[in-house]
């Protein structure tokens, strides 16, 4: 995604939902034994992409604090930017990162401290599709040559363009049946994001979260797009890497080479590009660079931002705050989120931990 201060958008929003996931303390252990004393609600709310990876974040958080009751409302990236600046919830989850007039409300939301953008939930995007029979382990395809199938202009599997980047494979006479979300998505503005950068004019449509083609087929939200991948021979579509299951995936072409979708593929080219102009110690913004050719990088990721503040009015719940994204940034807490059977999200990297943390240690209270 490109997250620009003036261009940010992309909140993964599931249609018609707003769901709220609460662990309550655990009886097991008193507050002095498990978790320093830490106790009492802690509320966040804010983008569904992240809302799996929360979900075992704070059943592992409340392993060590289990007299502190976190709860996320999976209420969209937006509507947990306006809870957070309003004082609603403490934190924050975001697949866009904070606008200007956001940046100013911050700060007296924060007591004249500053927001914290933490990328701690990065999810590679796979581009799926269903031939069985295909003799190949991934498919190899360029930017140029995917924008082509999704815009409609490619529309069997044995077109030229497909058997150029897939020599030594047969490739069957299939009609293509470009699948899409129909709803509104953070997927789907990651994904025209990188057809517009990567594919050399090939993709004519701005990026949008909303799929700028009409007809077609198309599916409500992740499942629904891999159920209609799944149901239809010869379809190709886009999904969270976590629920490809059975179904084919593309190596993306990067510089010269075939980069297949996986976890440290994707941490790589969050490392490799570059932060926002207006980034600093404490707003780890990544400007994703979807053209890299860095070896071994896979560009077509979501990076989904933990949204803080530098200073709360209240001491505890800067503690809390503080003890909470030391446990999701930690090694433990990335591998729990990395799970397939959690949410399937790369790890971020060590040296990310490392500005990550610093940042988090900065945190106090009044």
């Amino acid at each position: 995604m490109k997250l620009t201060p003036h261009s940010r958008s992309g909140a993964l929003i599931l249609a018609g939902t707003a769901l709220a996931l609460t662990l309550a303390a655990c009886s097991s252990g008193s507050s002095a034994e498990g978790g320093d004393g830490l106790s009492g609600p802690l509320a966040a709310a804010g983008a569904s992409s992240q809302e799996k990876a929360v979900a075992g974040w704070i059943a592992g958080f409340n392993d060590t604090y289990p007299d502190v009751a976190v709860s996320y409302d999976a209420v969209g990236s937006g509507g947990g930017r306006e809870q957070f600046l309003a004082g609603a919830v403490q934190l924050a989850g975001s697949d866009a990162a904070l606008k200007d007039d956001e940046l100013a409300a911050a700060s007296e939301r924060c007591e004249g401290g500053e927001a914290l953008e933490l990328p701690l939930y990065i999810s590679p995007i796979a581009v799926v599709y269903n031939l069985p029979d295909l003799d190949t382990e991934h498919l190899q395809l360029s930017a140029a040559t995917l924008a082509k199938i999704f815009d409609r202009k490619i529309t069997t599997w044995d077109d030229p363009a497909i058997a150029a980047e897939n020599p030594g494979v047969t490739l069957p006479s299939t009609a293509i049946i470009p699948v899409n979300r129909s709803d509104e998505s953070g997927t789907t503005e990651n994904f025209t994001e990188y057809l517009e950068a990567a594919s050399g004019g090939a993709w004519p449509h701005e990026a949008s979260g909303d799929w700028p083609l009409s007809g077609g087929q198309s599916g409500q939200g992740t499942q629904g797009v891999i159920d209609t991948v799944s149901g239809a021979k010869g379809a190709i579509g886009y999904a969270d890497a976590s629920r490809a299951g059975d179904l084919g995936t593309v190596a993306l072409k990067v510089g010269d080479a075939y980069v297949p979708v996986s976890a440290e593929a994707a941490a790589k080219v969050v490392d490799a590009s570059p932060r926002a102009e207006d980034a600093t110690d404490k707003r780890l913004v990544v400007e994703l660079d979807r053209t890299t050719t860095e070896a071994g990088a896979y560009p077509l990721v979501l990076v989904s931002y933990a949204i803080a503040c530098s200073t709360y009015a209240d001491e505890a719940d800067a503690a809390k705050v503080k003890a909470y994204l030391t446990y999701v940034a930690s090694t433990e807490g990335q591998e729990r989120a990395a799970d397939p059977t959690v949410a399937g999200s790369a790890p971020i990297s060590d040296g990310l931990r490392t500005e990550v943390q610093a940042a988090i240690d900065s945190i106090t209270g009044p």
